[in-house]
C-alpha cells in the first residue's frame, strides 16, 4: 500500500530559528571567526623575533614569531596561510549548496574550523601550524559564503542593509577584540592558551548546526535533491516489494534481472555523471558572474580596499608600536577599531536604508566614504603626534568601514537569488586571493626593504584612493546607463 501524498509530504514544523535569532547566531559566529584573526596579529599571540644591540647582547623572541623564529616575510605568510583554505573551498561550498542543505554544510565547516584551531594550539613547527590555518580558512568558507545569504533572506523589507551591516560589523569588531584577546592571554598566559579559548567558544555552535532543524535558502529549487531522493527511493522500493535470491555469488532483484554488481557500476557512472553535471553548472553560473559588469568592477574596488584594511589588521598594532611607542599597542588599536567598526558599519547601513537601498546609492556611499576615508588615515600617518594620530585615524576608520554593508548589498542584489552564494564566494575569493593574501606578506617585503613603519603605511593607505576612484567610476556609469534606459523606454512607450 502506498500512503497518501499527504502523508509523504508533511509540512515540516517551523524551524526553532527566528530572524532575529538567526541574526544573534549568525553574528556570534562571524565575531568569533574574526576573533581569531585579531589574536594571530596581536602582539600578544604573533609575538616579536629575537633582537640584538650593537653590544652583541641579545633578547630571546616571543610569541609564534619568537618560538619558531620567523622573518616578518614568513609571519606574513601565516595570515596568507589561513587564507588559502578559505579561497579553495568557498566555491566549493557555494556550489554544493545546490544539492544539500546550506545549514548543514555550515555545521561541517564550523566542525573543521573548530578542530584546526585546536591544532594551531598544539602546533610542534611552522609548517605545521601554517597547515592548521589553512584547513581554519577551510571551516569558515561554508559560513562566510551561506550566511549573508541567509541574512537577507531573513531580514525586515526595509532594513535588509541594516541587517547585512549588523551582521559585517563583526569583522573590525572581531579583529579588535582578538588584538585585546590575543594580547591579554599571550601577555599573561602563553599563546597557545588564545587558541584553545577560540576552539572551546567555537564547539557549541559547530554541533548546533547539526542538531537544530535546519534553515533553506530562497532562490533555490529544490529539484537537485528531489530526483536524487527519488532515485533512492526507487532502489529501495525495488529491494523492499522483489524477492531477493543469491545466484553464484551475485545478487537478483526480483524476476528483473537485475544483477548486483550491474547496479553498482550504474550507481558508479551516475556519480561520475553527477559530478559532471556539477562541474557543468558550475561553469555556467560563473560565466554568468563574469559578465556581470556591476558585479566585476565592484569586485575590483573590494579588492584594492581590501589589500589596505588587511594589511592594517595584521601589520597596525606592530606599526603603531614602533612608529609612536605605544606602550599597549593591541590595547588602542583594538579600542579605535571596536568603536569605529561598530559605528561605521552600522551607520552605513542605516544611511543606505535611509538614501533607499538601490546600486547607485551603493555606489555613492562607497565611493565617498572611501575617498574621506583616505583623506583621513593618510593624514593621520604624516603626523608627528599621538593624540593628533589617534583622532584622525579613528575619523578614517569610521568612514572605511562604512562601506561593509553597501558593498555586500552591490554582491548579493546585482546577481539573481540562486547566484547569490556563489555571487559570496567569489567576492570572498577575489578580495583575499588579491587583497590581504598578498598584502601582508608584501608588506612585511617592504617593510624589510625600507625599515620604516611611517613610510610603510603611508603606501599602503594610498591604495584606498584607488578603490573609492573603482567605485566611483562605476557609480557613475550605472547611474548614466539607468537614465538612458529610461529615456529609451519613456520615448517607446510614451503617455
Amino acid at each position: 500500500m502506498v500512503p497518501p501524498s499527504s502523508s509523504m509530504d508533511p509540512s515540516p514544523p517551523p524551524s526553532w530559528f527566528t530572524p532575529k535569532r538567526l541574526l544573534i547566531i549568525f553574528c556570534v559566529i562571524n565575531m568569533i571567526n574574526y576573533v581569531d584573526r585579531g589574536a594571530i596579529a596581536s602582539n600578544g599571540v604573533n609575538g616579536s623575533s629575537e633582537t640584538c644591540d650593537d653590544k652583541g647582547i641579545c633578547k630571546s623572541g616571543s610569541g609564534i614569531q619568537g618560538e619558531f623564529d620567523l622573518t616578518n616575510f614568513q609571519d606574513g605568510l601565516l595570515s596568507s596561510a589561513f587564507m588559502v583554505g578559505l579561497l579553495v573551498a568557498s566555491p566549493i561550498f557555494a556550489s554544493l549548496a545546490k544539492s544539500y542543505n546550506p545549514f548543514r554544510l555550515i555545521g561541517v565547516g564550523l566542525s573543521v574550523w573548530t578542530l584546526s584551531v585546536a591544532g594551531c594550539a598544539s602546533a610542534f613547527s611552522f609548517w605545521f601550524i601554517a597547515i592548521c590555518r589553512m584547513l581554519v580558512g577551510v571551516g569558515e568558507a561554508s559560513f562566510i559564503s551561506l550566511a549573508a545569504p541567509f541574512i537577507d533572506d531573513n531580514a525586515p523589507v526595509s532594513q535588509k542593509t541594516a541587517w547585512l551591516a549588523m551582521f559585517y560589523m563583526c569583522i573590525p569588531t572581531g579583529i579588535a577584540l582578538g588584538y585585546v584577546y590575543g594580547g591579554y592571554v599571550g601577555g599573561y598566559f602563553h599563546w597557545r592558551y588564545a587558541f584553545w579559548g577560540e576552539a572551546l567558544l567555537m564547539l557549541p555552535f559547530a554541533v548546533f548546526g547539526f542538531l537544530v532543524k535546519p534553515l533553506q535558502l530562497k532562490g533555490f529549487s529544490p529539484v537537485e535533491s528531489k530526483k536524487a531522493l527519488a532515485s533512492v527511493e526507487t532502489v529501495s522500493s525495488v529491494t523492499d516489494d522483489s524477492k531477493a535470491s543469491k545466484l553464484d555469488g551475485r545478487m537478483l532483484v526480483g524476476g528483473d534481472g537485475i544483477i548486483g554488481d550491474e547496479l553498482s557500476k550504474t550507481s558508479k557512472s551516475e556519480s561520475i555523471h553527477n559530478i559532471l553535471n556539477q562541474l557543468s553548472r558550475f561553469a555556467k553560473d560563473m560565466k554568468v558572474l563574469l559578465v556581470d559588469k556591476i558585479y566585476v568592477v565592484n569586485v575590483f574596488g573590494y579588492i584594492a580596499y581590501n589589500f589596505v584594511i588587511g594589511a592594517y589588521s595584521y601589520w597596525g598594532p606592530k606599526a603603531g608600536y614602533n612608529i609612536y611607542h605605544m606602550k599597549s599597542a593591541d590595547m588602542l588599536f583594538g579600542g579605535v577599531t571596536i568603536v569605529c567598526g561598530i559605528l561605521g558599519t552600522i551607520s552605513g547601513g542605516f544611511i543606505l536604508d535611509r538614501m533607499g537601498a538601490t546600486i547607485s546609492n551603493a555606489f555613492i556611499l562607497l565611493s565617498g566614504a572611501t575617498f574621506l576615508g583616505a583623506i583621513s588615515c593618510f593624514s593621520a600617518f604624516c603626523l608627528r603626534s599621538l593624540y593628533g594620530f589617534i583622532v584622525l585615524f579613528a575619523v578614517g576608520e569610521l568612514l572605511v568601514f562604512a562601506t561593509q554593508a553597501p558593498v555586500n548589498y552591490v554582491c548579493l542584489h546585482c546577481v539573481r537569488p540562486s547566484l547569490r552564494p556563489l555571487s559570496m564566494a567569489i567576492s570572498t575569493v577575489s578580495i583575499h586571493i588579491f587583497g590581504d593574501v598578498p598584502s601582508s606578506p608584501l608588506v612585511g617585503i617592504l617593510q624589510d626593504h625600507i625599515n620604516n613603519w611611517r613610510d610603510t603605511a603611508l603606501i599602503l593607505t594610498s591604495i584606498l584612493f584607488l578603490a573609492a576612484g573603482i567605485w566611483f567610476i562605476e557609480g557613475f556609469c550605472y547611474m548614466l546607463s539607468t537614465s538612458l534606459m529610461m529615456e529609451v523606454n519613456q520615448s517607446l512607450h510614451p503617455e
